[in-house]
């Protein structure tokens, strides 16, 4: 028993036109996801499972809808007991521990705004956060450290009202223990009567790969277009358990560890790990549980392939999806070769729910394309001019709708940022992808990180992808350089990781150099190459090509 139902029009479809041309979303003017997912659940069926939760210590829960649904109401009378309510900003650093997912649930019960943080941040990056959301509350899992750059934080911002940790830490208030004092029930409050789907739940903090990080408000009305990501990416169904790898300071965790998942009927399940991600141990635990449905990035696939999968179970896993960074089609190829499995590739953003798909079932995989449009989105590629771009590649826009679903609100506070991006019509991304003549669209980069060389437009990810399918190269780069001698404009620079085993020579450089002009159009071969220890990246471990270039910048 799901309840897609109330929400959605059809479930199934002959084929991707179908789906795209006749799936609807309805989402009621009073949509409230934790009354209207978690505690529905929780009245027609309580012990039905929502979540398997483990961590590297050997502890292991598992909770049901009426967990949920009882434990989100005792942690929503101890928000209102401190003084939160609706609109108020709390900030949330709880990384994979269960009390996160009560947490969101009881802030969207009392309509307060959920900011999900990752526990990397440091004092100024806190800071920063905490003024510019103008937070009341902190809830942080007991970490020293982390809890020392919250509390020195909050001692320069005077809107920190109160803070609490998963755990006793000095200076803190133990956030279990006066969680679990509560009444189990929540009063009649005003706001359950009052609620909208316009409500803002959550207030996500960009990774910032080219300035600061933007403040990005999402709505109870975003949280079921997470229904296309779940039912028709992910695939999942009721009662299957779904394992997305994703820590909950990042918006990967709203796609995959939350929203559509629930919504579907769907468990999820939670592996709390801490220290060095260990491809052996994640394998271990999908066989053990009997994982449905798996989604990570890229790089743990790549660091799957390296390990004897032959060891593993994985008969459980139906579908595996990616999403984070474009995947590189060797590793595509290496997945099915070692599982049998495929990978079904998405795209979006923190400010949309999943935009373009290799939807299961509807879209042929074709190694390397993000697949075709969600049905929520009218996706157009446009030039520079705002023109449509029929040949070569374009930024991706999405088509404004009187009604949009799945799409952020806008910047929190900054009507003139969300301008920027919001205009004639349109939301622009700021990616670029060129669609092929059978209407599957591909990713080529930033807009940018767009190299201008010798009249050709190149986007990074096409020579990353050639240069990655090289043994020698553990992870790359590509930016652009000045042309000193004034012919091209611009040169194809490789700031290049090299694999264990391998050193930097003149015969390696060249070496890649052909290999790429074998792999791809030789017009994309670096000619420039730099070898490093490592590549500059944001917090949420995307690569920060703006760094590169910046250094760059007195070298050529």
């Amino acid at each position: 028993m799901n309840l897609l139902d109330r929400y959605t029009n059809a479930l199934s479809f002959r084929d991707y036109d179908d789906f795209y041309r006749n799936f609807r979303l309805h989402v009621p003017k009073n949509f409230n996801f934790a009354y209207n997912i978690i505690d529905e659940y929780a009245r027609l069926d309580p012990a039905k499972r929502a979540m398997v939760w483990c961590d590297d210590l050997g502890e292991e829960r598992t909770f049901t809808f009426g967990d949920i649904s009882r434990i989100s109401d005792q942690t929503a009378n101890y928000f209102l007991s401190l003084g939160i309510g609706k609109g108020d900003r709390v900030l949330v650093i709880l990384q994979r521990r269960h009390e996160y997912w009560t947490t969101v649930m009881a802030l969207s019960k009392i309509g307060a705004i959920c900011i999900p943080a990752t526990h990397m941040l440091m004092e100024k990056d806190l800071v920063y956060r905490m003024e510019k959301a103008g937070v009341k509350m902190a809830v942080a899992v007991n970490e020293p450290e982390l809890c020392d750059n919250i509390r020195k934080a909050a001692a320069q911002v005077p809107c920190v009202q109160h803070l609490a940790s998963v755990g006793k830490y000095e200076g803190f208030r133990d956030f279990d223990a006066e969680v679990a004092a509560q009444p189990e029930t929540l009063p009649a409050l005003p706001y359950k009567t009052e609620r909208s789907a316009e409500d803002i739940l959550l207030l996500y903090f960009t990774s910032g790969t080219t300035g600061m990080p933007k403040m990005v408000c999402l709505s109870q009305r975003y949280t079921l277009g997470h229904i296309v990501t779940a039912r028709f990416w992910h695939n999942c169904e009721d009662g299957g358990l779904h394992f997305t790898l994703a820590e909950t300071g990042w918006a990967k965790a709203s796609w995959g560890k939350l929203f559509g998942q629930w919504a579907c009927g769907s468990a999820l399940f939670v592996y709390d790990f801490h220290g060095k991600f260990e491809a052996d141990d994640l394998l271990k635990h999908i066989a053990k549980y009997k994982i449905t449905t798996f989604c990570a990035p890229p790089t743990v696939y790549r660091f799957m392939i390296k390990t004897d999968l032959s060891k593993y179970d994985l008969t459980s896993i139906r579908y595996m999806m990616t999403a984070g960074e474009a995947l590189n089609p060797e590793i595509y190829r290496q997945i099915v070769q070692k599982t049998g499995h495929k990978i079904y590739e998405g795209f979006g953003q923190t400010e949309t729910t999943v935009v373009c798909a290799t939807f299961p079932g509807l879209v042929d995989i074709r190694p390397g394309s993000m697949g075709k449009p969600s049905p929520l989105y009218d996706v157009q590629l446009l030039d520079d001019d705002g023109n449509p771009v029929e040949m070569g590649a374009g930024e991706i826009c999405i088509r404004l709708r009187e009604e949009q679903q799945g799409l952020f609100s806008g910047y929190y506070k900054d009507p003139e940022l969300t301008g920027t991006v919001m205009h004639d019509g349109y939301y622009h991304l700021g990616d670029l992808a060129y669609r092929d003549t059978d209407g599957y669209y591909w990713f080529v980069g930033r807009k940018d990180d767009i190299i201008k060389s010798s009249g050709y437009r190149i986007g990074p990810f096409e020579v990353e992808s050639a240069l990655m399918e090289h043994p020698a190269v553990l992870e790359c780069a590509i930016t652009g350089v000045p042309d000193t001698q004034g012919v091209r404009g611009q040169l194809v620079k490789a700031t290049i990781v090299l694999a264990k085993g391998y050193e930097p020579s003149d015969e390696l450089v060249k070496e890649l150099q052909n290999h790429v002009k074998k792999t791809t159009a030789p017009y994309k071969y670096p000619r420039v190459v730099e070898f490093v220890n490592e590549l500059p990246k944001t917090i949420s471990g995307k690569i920060r090509r703006v760094e590169i270039r910046t250094a760059d910048t007195d070298r050529f």
